[in-house]
């Protein structure tokens, strides 16, 4: 038999991707295997989804982590290898001089993340799958994931034709710009907000008379088809990244990282 990527997922709602993702495993389509189903929603309906198949599932209650925080800041219980000047040296999520702010969500975020890691610690996998999580996730969690510099393993689907409208309503920001083009992009997971390497897109016209509805109606479809075909080509070892150099005016160089698809 061929060998299976072992595949985890975490999710914040209805699992509709995760679906894609599980009927592909399951028709062949991705050469895979789903192991878990992580979330940090006690609410997640797409928790249901994977009980339907059998697959284990945990919940990390964020919103409860940081309503304790909040409660009382100095009976956080932070993680043994949590190194605050690391991680905000790392971190571009959050842009502000306000160093309190950026305390709390660090410290809350290891937290939860250090909890993410040790529920998914009983289930090693290749590959991590991002299926409507609406978390955030910071280099704590990043680099304890991808451990091997060239080859990350944190997948993420974006509503929206990055880098163009980051963010959590990239349908939204599309048709509210007046764009005559949406559609969804797979990438890699980076320290950056949806900045990550680009690993394939799909898109649609949007229609004089379309509406918000209509246009994540057209753009989901696209969804479930492009994640698990990024996730082929994962499971295929087709994926890898390279460090490309662009000259700016003036002479200097922007380095970035892309995904060459074998």
């Amino acid at each position: 038999m061929a060998h299976q990527t072992r595949i985890g997922a975490l999710i914040s709602g209805g699992g509709t991707n995760l679906q894609a993702i599980i009927d592909g495993c399951e028709n062949g389509r991705i050469e895979g295997k789903m192991l878990f189903v992580g979330t940090d929603n006690p609410d997640a309906g797409g928790l249901e989804r994977a009980a339907k198949h059998g697959i284990p599932t945990f919940v990390v209650d964020y919103g409860a982590i940081i309503r304790g925080y909040k409660a009382d800041p100095e009976r956080a219980a932070l993680p043994a290898d949590f190194d605050p000047e690391d991680l905000k040296a790392k971190q571009t999520l959050i842009q502000t001089a306000d160093g309190a702010r950026v305390d709390a969500f660090l410290k809350t975020r290891a937290m939860a993340e250090s909890r993410l890691i040790e529920e998914m610690a009983a289930y090693p996998f290749d590959l991590l799958v991002l299926a409507g999580f609406m978390r955030n996730l910071t280099p704590y969690f990043i680099d304890r994931v991808n451990t091997d510099p060239g080859r990350p393993r944190i997948m993420n689907i974006h509503p929206a034709l990055l880098p163009a409208f980051p963010g959590v309503d990239g349908y939204g920001d599309t048709f509210r710009y007046g764009c005559k083009v949406g559609g969804c992009t797979v990438h890699f997971i980076d320290y950056g907000e949806d900045s990550g390497p680009i690993i394939g897109q799909r898109s649609f016209e949007i229609r004089d008379g379309d509406t918000i509805d209509s246009i994540k109606k057209r753009g989901l479809a696209l969804e479930w088809q492009l994640y698990p075909e990024c996730i082929r080509m994962f499971a295929q070892n087709r994926l890898r990244t390279v460090r490309r150099s662009h000259r700016l005016e003036g002479g200097k160089t922007y380095v970035r990282t892309v995904v060459a698809i074998d």
